[in-house]
């Protein structure tokens, strides 16, 4: 029984009748720039093959009723005092999807959602945003609605700012709205659009890893979401014609560090951080173009030690994993033009990272997870990931 027979049979089982429509969503990971939107930047995204699925069916009322199939959760609302609540914790991506249509003019009436998803939301992986576009495609279909994918992703938007009360980033959207298998895709917050680049290390294998680390903030990124900040930035860019994208971060470290010398030195690191961000999506995108993996694996490498130096997002856990993943390569004279390569990954301080690597070094690599459980004692989870395609129906 394949995925979507057994969406369709939880469904049938929890509400004692088939859903109308099942929508699918991808699962998503930002491989660089996730802390870079506020700048107006770009962020490069992949969509991944972790579904989630989302079964709907009218009902003849105006409740709504929820049910998460993996977690056995169940909760419920009603159209007439849809709100908030911190205890349905998952329900309320897709509470949040049914305001946004509701407070755009667009006709719902009671419904029953079934959420079925192997990896819960707490796992990261973009996994609640997949529930919210998942959501939206279903039940814009469910009641046949008028609505451009431009207009469902003002629904989330809505759903997102005034029933969660948090912030949009359009990178989670488009990655699992927009995206399609064998791409990546590249978000320019300047311009809120997005582009794709193919995928070429078909050679690689791609694993994800939650290493359950808890989340901890060490300091407030929203910190250094200040306009006074993003002024500075902006008089450090150029205007480059020959640059994906149109412009580039002065090079001169004289310049820069006169533009940034009236910021603290914290914020001065950050900010740096954040500029480095930008060099180290192009390039990977330079990368991508060119099937350049030693490039490719540069960037991405390099982009950790930002994260870990600069940002101060990191962790010993996930630096000890990443270590391990570079130990992967023992030609010590291959380290310029490497093979495998791996960084964090999440907004936020998140506990997860990917890592490439050939398909012989896989064994080893979870031979090495094995280890970090002995020494740290937190249970990893591994995923062995592709680029797939955005959220859309699937048969029932």
């Amino acid at each position: 029984m394949n995925e979507v027979k057994q969406v369709n049979a939880a469904h049938k089982v929890e509400y004692a009748a088939a859903p109308h429509v099942i929508a699918v969503a991808p699962g998503r990971f930002h491989l660089i720039g996730e802390h870079s939107w506020f700048f107006k930047d770009k962020t490069l995204s992949m969509a991944v093959n972790l579904p989630v699925y989302i079964a709907v069916s009218k009902r003849s009322d105006s409740s709504l009723k929820f049910y998460f199939k993996q977690s056995g959760e169940r909760k419920r609302a009603n159209l007439s005092s849809l709100k908030f609540k911190r205890e349905d914790k998952w329900a309320n991506a897709v509470k949040a999807i049914v305001y946004g249509y509701a407070s755009g003019g667009f006709s719902v009436s009671g419904m029953d959602v079934t959420v079925y998803s192997d990896i819960l939301p707490s796992a990261g992986f973009g996994i609640t945003t997949a529930i919210k576009a998942a959501s939206a495609v279903a039940i814009r279909a469910l009641f046949n609605m008028k609505c451009s994918d431009v207009e469902m992703l003002q629904a989330i938007e809505r759903g997102n700012k005034l029933f969660l009360e948090i912030g949009n980033y359009n990178a989670d959207n488009y990655a699992a709205v927009y995206s399609k298998a064998g791409k990546l895709l590249i978000t320019d917050h300047s311009k809120g659009t997005y582009d794709y680049v193919e995928f070429p290390f078909k050679d690689k294998v791609l694993l994800l890893t939650d290493a359950r680390v808890p989340r901890i903030s060490v300091w407030n990124e929203k910190s250094i979401h200040e306009a006074a900040n993003a002024l500075l930035l902006g008089e450090l860019r150029e205007r480059k014609k020959n640059v994906y994208g149109g412009w580039r971060y002065e090079k001169n470290v004289t310049d820069v560090n006169e533009v940034l010398a009236v910021v603290s030195e914290d914020t001065r690191r950050k900010l740096l951080c954040i500029m480095r961000e930008h060099d180290d999506v192009l390039n990977a995108r330079d990368a991508l173009k060119k099937n350049d993996f030693g490039k490719f694996a540069r960037a991405v490498n390099h982009s950790h030690a930002s994260m870990k130096e600069l940002f101060e997002i990191s962790c010993p856990e996930i630096d000890w994993i990443l270590k391990r993943v570079g130990e992967l390569e023992p030609n010590l004279e291959q380290l310029s033009n490497p093979v495998t390569c791996g960084r964090i990954t999440g907004k936020g301080f998140g506990r997860c990272l990917y890592a490439f690597m050939r398909d012989s070094d896989k064994m080893n690599f979870k031979s090495k997870l094995a280890e970090y459980e002995r020494i740290f004692g937190f249970h990893p989870s591994t995923y062995e990931v592709v680029p797939a395609d955005g959220a859309h129906i699937v048969k029932a």
